[in-house]
């Protein structure tokens, strides 16, 4: 996919997120695994909004974009998207993560309306650049952390609102793989300018997911390690967190876990959540379901529902089990839908973006050193 930023739409013209008639037209700029799977079907399930243009220069993935949605604008670069700016209401950003920036500048600058998939940059200092030209500008701009939207965080965020876990104390979150071998691909790449390893991939969800939950970090440790033969980036990482309000948040993301874990530990005061299993609606998307279409969305299971209790083990029935809240992604675009039609807010910031990868440079540089790293909570 090229996506090269050396070229930027006009700033004298700009799309219009206030299109009074008509949905709101929307270009993906990327058709790999984020645009394909996750972007273009949500873009496409949410009232108001349309795919018009998909971005890909790999001839096979525009055979799929052009099967998969025929009305829409087939181009091959960056430079031929910003060129129907003007068309133009959203601009969305799935494609390889060290462009994530350059077209962001170069939407933001024009005045285009933009969502970026995670992780927005590479440090919290160019997020917090982009936050700003945003402000300046007037210009919309969200980042997809899908994961908020997952059933077992929206459960948890459930339990700790009623109370029913009592004060939490420790929150351990895995995101685990058996992935042995290994797929190649800047994803993979130990490049620094790639952005690649689990640390910047999964990592941006799990912790992302507990700055929501438990506010501020004021504390990191982290031990990234590169397990399997031939690979040059990290593939097994945890990441500890102590948080301003005391919790402590353990987080762990693998592709060499041969034996999963539970997805979520929360132990309170009161009892503990266990639930397994990842939320289903990628292994959906993956297999062609839409939101919308037949059937429940996002709904899982009551064997796979996770447990609340004290003093007992979930595997051996402990404990009650609690019903899972449906997953949600379509929730993500139909707030952008909204923001951009009545002036809202976005469903994620770019500053929340900043503090998420304060954490991460400081897990970083936590394995890199063998130290703790102190964070100032009025920056997290």
């Amino acid at each position: 996919m090229n996506a090269s930023p050396s070229a930027s739409p006009s700033t004298s013209t700009s799309a219009s997120p206030t299109r009074p008639h008509g949905p709101l037209r929307v270009g993906l700029i990327g058709y790999g695994l984020a645009g394909s799977v996750f972007h273009a079907p949500l873009v496409s399930a949410t009232d108001g909004l349309v795919l018009d243009t998909v971005v890909t220069s790999d001839p096979s993935r525009q055979a799929q974009a052009r099967e998969a949605y025929p009305d829409a604008r087939i181009v091959s670069t960056a430079q031929e998207l910003w060129d129907l700016a003007p068309a133009l209401d959203l601009v969305v950003i799935a494609s390889p993560n060290k462009t994530h920036v350059p077209l962001a500048t170069a939407a933001l600058n024009a005045g285009i309306p933009v969502v970026v998939d995670k992780p927005l940059a590479a440090t919290a200092a160019e997020a917090r650049e982009l936050a700003a030209l945003a402000d300046r500008t007037g210009t919309f701009l969200s980042v997809f952390q899908n994961r908020r939207w997952d059933n077992d965080f929206l459960t948890l965020r459930r339990l700790i609102a009623d109370g029913e876990l009592g004060a939490i104390q420790r929150f351990e979150s895995r995101f685990e793989r058996w992935r042995p071998q290994l797929k190649g691909g800047w994803r993979e790449s130990g490049a620094p300018e790639e952005i690649g390893g689990l640390l910047y991939d999964l990592g941006s969800h799990v912790v992302d997911q507990a700055l929501v939950l438990f506010g501020p970090a004021v504390r990191v440790y982290a031990e990234t390690d590169v397990r399997r033969p031939g690979a040059e980036a990290d593939d097994d990482t945890f990441i500890a967190v102590t948080h301003a309000n005391g919790v402590r948040s353990h987080l762990y993301v693998s592709a060499t876990t041969a034996q999963l874990g539970p997805r979520f530990r929360v132990l309170g005061s009161r009892a503990g959540y266990v639930k397994y299993g990842l939320d289903p609606q990628e292994a959906a998307l993956r297999d062609g379901q839409r939101p919308g279409g037949e059937g429940p969305w996002g709904e899982e299971p009551e064997h796979l529902w996770g447990r609340v209790g004290s003093g007992e083990s979930p595997l051996t029935g402990g404990g009650a089990p609690v019903p899972t809240v449906p997953g949600d992604y379509p929730a993500y675009y139909a707030a952008v839908a909204a923001a951009l039609r009545e002036g809202g807010p976005a469903p994620v910031t770019a500053h929340e973006a900043a503090r998420c990868l304060e954490v991460l440079e400081a897990a970083r540089t936590s394995s890199r050193d063998g130290v703790t790293v102190e964070l100032s909570p009025t920056l997290s």
